[in-house]
C-alpha cells in the first residue's frame, strides 16, 4: 500500500521519489500511540513523525534540499472519543508536498473517528532561476538564468536542475524574473521543416551507414520525424540535430 501511495504522489522525478520514500517510511511504519483525544496532542503527534521524516529525507534525497514542515491544528469544536491507537495517512488525491492535509484515524477505540490536519511541506534548494523576461518561443540559454535558492514545493511541476533538460529548448510561455525553470516551461526546439534535405544515419548490429534524405515532417530534437530516402522509400527516425535523423535497423 505504501508503494502505491508513493507512486501516485511522486511519478515524475527522482527528488520527489526520495521525499516520498522518506516520509512514508515513517508514516507506514506503524500506528502512533495517542496520549489523549485533545487537539494539541494530535498536533504534536503529527509534528513528531513529520520531523523524523524530514531527517530521513535529508539523508536519502538526491538533491540537497532543506525541508520545512508546518502542522496546523484541529477544529477546536471537534469532540473526539478517547483512542488507544491513532494512525496517520495520506487522504486520497492528496500529496505530501506543498500545502496539503494529513489524515488521522482512530484504529483502536470504542468509537472510530477520522479527522485531518492542515500541513505545509516546503523544500528549499538551489535551482536555475529566470533573471529576465523571456518571451514564448525564445530559445533558453545559460545567460538567461542565475542559480538561487527557491522553494521546490511551491509548484507541483518538477524543477529542472539538469542543464541538459532546458539549455537550447524554447519557452512554452512567457517566463518572468524569479521563476524557477520547471518541467512544462520549455520544450525541444524545431530544427528543420518538412522539405529540408537531411542526413540519415542507419544503424544496425555492428554497422552504420548514412545517406541523404528529404524530411517529410518537421524535425524536433529527440522526437520522431518521417523522411524519404534516396531510393524513394519512406522511413521514420529520431532527430539528433539540425540535419541528422537516426534510424535503428
Amino acid at each position: 500500500m505504501c508503494r502505491l501511495l508513493v507512486s501516485q504522489l511522486f511519478g515524475f522525478a527522482r527528488w520527489h521519489m526520495a521525499l516520498a520514500c522518506g516520509l512514508f517510511g515513517v508514516l507506514c511504519s506503524g500506528v502512533v500511540q495517542a496520549q489523549s483525544a485533545n487537539g494539541p496532542d494530535f498536533q504534536a503527534m503529527a509534528q513528531d513523525w513529520l520531523r523524523d521524516a524530514t531527517h530521513a529525507v535529508q539523508s536519502t534525497s538526491a538533491a540537497p534540499l532543506r525541508l520545512e514542515v508546518k502542522v496546523g491544528s484541529l477544529d477546536g469544536r471537534l469532540k473526539l472519543a478517547p483512542c488507544g491507537n491513532v494512525e496517520p495517512y495520506l487522504p486520497p488525491g492528496s500529496r505530501l508536498w506543498g500545502r496539503t492535509r494529513v489524515g488521522l484515524r482512530c484504529v483502536d477505540g470504542v468509537s472510530r473517528w477520522n479527522v485531518s490536519l492542515p500541513v505545509v511541506v516546503n523544500a528549499y534548494g538551489n535551482a536555475w532561476v529566470i533573471k529576465g523576461s523571456i518571451p514564448a518561443g525564445a530559445v533558453l540559454t545559460e545567460d538567461d538564468v542565475v542559480e538561487a535558492e527557491v522553494n521546490w514545493a511551491e509548484e507541483s511541476s518538477p524543477v529542472l536542475r539538469d542543464r541538459s533538460l532546458w539549455v537550447g529548448q524554447i519557452a512554452t510561455r512567457q517566463l518572468m524574473t524569479g521563476q524557477a525553470v520547471r518541467q512544462g516551461m520549455v520544450k525541444p526546439a524545431q530544427v528543420f521543416q518538412a522539405g529540408t534535405q537531411v542526413r540519415v544515419v542507419a544503424q544496425g548490429a555492428g554497422f552504420q551507414v548514412s545517406s541523404g534524405a528529404q524530411a517529410l515532417s518537421a524535425g524536433v530534437v529527440g522526437e520522431v520525424a518521417r523522411v524519404r530516402l534516396e531510393n524513394g522509400k519512406i522511413a521514420s527516425g529520431k532527430v539528433l540535430d539540425v540535419r541528422t535523423v537516426k534510424i535503428d535497423l
